[in-house]
């Protein structure tokens, strides 16, 4: 068997595995991204940018985890459940 033939069953579907990427990896490579994307201008307010960003989609994940009841969701998130509501209502979500 030559090299090649080799390489080849070593990449063969069977053995391909999932990855799991954290997600700190994906928000810095975002991030980087938009950095790139700003050509030399300041960048503003990103530190609210990136928060709503993250933290609408893990309300509407955690409260569709939890069967839209808030006081779960809220005691998964480790909130009180006066907090979740106003963030929900900022995001729309309520």
């Amino acid at each position: 068997m030559n090299a090649s033939q080799k390489s080849a069953e070593l990449i063969s579907i069977d053995s391909i595995k999932t990855v799991t990427i954290p997600l700190c990896v994906h928000v810095k490579q975002t991030v980087e991204q938009y950095f790139l994307h700003l050509n030399g201008h300041d960048a503003v307010g990103l530190h609210a940018m990136v928060i709503a960003e993250v933290e609408k989609p893990l309300l509407q994940a955690t409260l569709e985890h939890s069967g839209y009841n808030q006081t779960k969701a809220a005691k998964a998130l480790g909130l009180s459940r006066s907090t979740l509501r106003k963030k929900l209502e900022f995001y729309g979500l309520s």
